[in-house]
């Protein structure tokens, strides 16, 4: 038998730890996930787990540093393939607002059907439960600052393709990196809603009295408002100039 090395023994612990928060769910910690659980569903001793740990909290501690850091697939692609298509065949901004808010809410219930994504979203709300305890450890305030920095960089480049597509710009004194700010926010805080279990508002509008139609979330209006009041119509563009006129 080919003996592990320390690092590779720590890796295949860690990774055995985060699918067993996978599996178990959502928690405001990692304090459930007992190293004695995980060397039992490896096979390894005692001794193998604490030539790398002094105890369970130093184990703890870098079993949600690796959480915060796990990435299914990339920050913004979930959306990305959310409104793809509606872009490809030349939905309305609206259109894809809407689709894009439901598209996290879904994520935020896991109301997904491919495993993939359903995996993503459960990988995002464990995240977000441990940022929640991040400053129990320095390592995990870093990795929690990190991953909102690679979201925040992601979702920018990805908004501001959508700002092209359609002709807007930000408003002056307001940067693509403030609006991402906060939207994430308010997206954040309807998943911190979700794992509460309080059920996501919705509405069948009819486009009067300057709201749109059809079935939106509250998220999605909020969305909407969001975009109104960080972003105008850019007169330099032909969609800019299609918007302002319509």
């Amino acid at each position: 038998m080919v003996r592990r090395t320390g690092e590779q023994t720590r890796t295949l612990l860690l990774r055995t730890g985060m699918q067993m928060l996978l599996e178990r769910g959502v928690s405001a910690g990692v304090q459930h996930i007992r190293l004695q659980d995980v060397l039992r569903r490896t096979g390894l001793t005692t001794g193998a787990a604490y030539r790398l740990w002094a105890d369970q909290s130093d184990f703890h501690r870098d079993l949600a540093v690796a959480m915060m850091r796990m990435r299914v697939i990339g920050p913004a692609d979930a959306m990305q393939a959310a409104v793809a298509d509606l872009m490809a065949s030349g939905a309305s901004g609206e259109d894809v607002i809407n689709a894009a808010a439901l598209a996290h809410v879904r994520t935020a219930t896991l109301d997904m059907a491919d495993p993939t994504d359903l995996l993503d979203a459960q990988s995002f709300l464990i995240a977000l439960a441990l940022r929640t305890t991040a400053d129990t450890w320095p390592e995990l305030t870093e990795a929690s600052h990190e991953r909102h920095r690679e979201s925040v960089e992601a979702f920018s480049e990805l908004y501001q393709r959508l700002m092209d597509a359609y002709g807007m710009r930000m408003r002056r004194g307001v940067t693509i990196e403030d609006f991402s700010e906060a939207l994430a926010a308010i997206a954040e805080g309807f998943a911190i809603r979700a794992l509460e279990g309080l059920e996501h508002p919705r509405y069948d509008l009819d486009g009067d009295d300057g709201m749109p139609s059809g079935e939106w979330t509250l998220l999605g209006l909020a969305v909407r408002s969001l975009v109104a009041g960080f972003m105008a119509p850019d007169d330099d563009s032909d969609a800019g100039r299609a918007a302002s006129r319509t």
